[in-house]
Formats: C-alpha cells, structure tokens, sequence
C-alpha cells in the first residue's frame, strides 16, 4: 500500500511542477496546491500506515497510532486553503488591472 501512495505522491509532484512552470496564473496557483496535496500524502506516507486504536489512555490497546502526522496534515490543510483563496484573489485582481493572466504580458516581455 506504501509502495501505491509512494507512486501517487510522485505523480502528484509531477503535476504540480509542470503546472507551476506554465505561463498562466491559474495553473500556477493550481500547480501550488496539487503540489500542498503532495506534500500532505508524502506525510501521511511517511508517518506510516499503522493500524493500532486512538491514543487515548482509558482505551485498552497496546498500539496506538500516532496523531502527528494527521494534526500535521490538518494544519497543511488549512493553510494550504487560506494560501490558495489569496491567491485566486491576488490574481483576478491582476487579470482585471492588467486584463491579462499571462506572465510574460504581465512583466511587458510580449516580442521575446
């Protein structure tokens, strides 16, 4: 299952730096967020899929998983959305001022 997640978090990563290196603002910012949820499964991979019960005192069990790696990932999560609104934000306010969501027109490099 590891060896799955460990492709998928490639595949995610792949994507997220072809998106990034385009000339549109919106694969850009959508380049950044595949490439947050990437990074929130190379976590999850690495904090290893472990079954056990909630680590609570009062359970019973004698293996338990460990919450880290899911309060990381929440936390990821949340910014991750915050980062994306001012983003998508940040840009159609460019796109309306400058009427245009291309990079190279943004700068004025329209002959090269």
């Amino acid at each position: 299952m590891e060896t799955i997640l460990s492709i998928l978090v490639g595949v995610l990563f792949t994507i997220g730096t072809y998106l990034l290196l385009s000339k549109n603002l919106l694969r850009i910012i959508l380049g950044t967020s595949i490439l947050s949820h990437g990074v929130n499964l190379l976590i999850l991979t690495m904090g290893g899929l472990k079954t056990g019960g909630p680590p609570l005192l009062d359970y019973g069990g004698n293996t338990f998983t460990d919450p880290l790696p899911q309060a990381l990932i929440l936390t990821a999560i949340v910014i991750n959305f915050g980062t994306t609104a001012l983003f998508l934000v940040l840009s159609y306010r460019a796109y309306k001022v400058l009427g245009t969501d291309d990079t190279k027109q943004m700068r004025g490099n329209e002959n090269e």
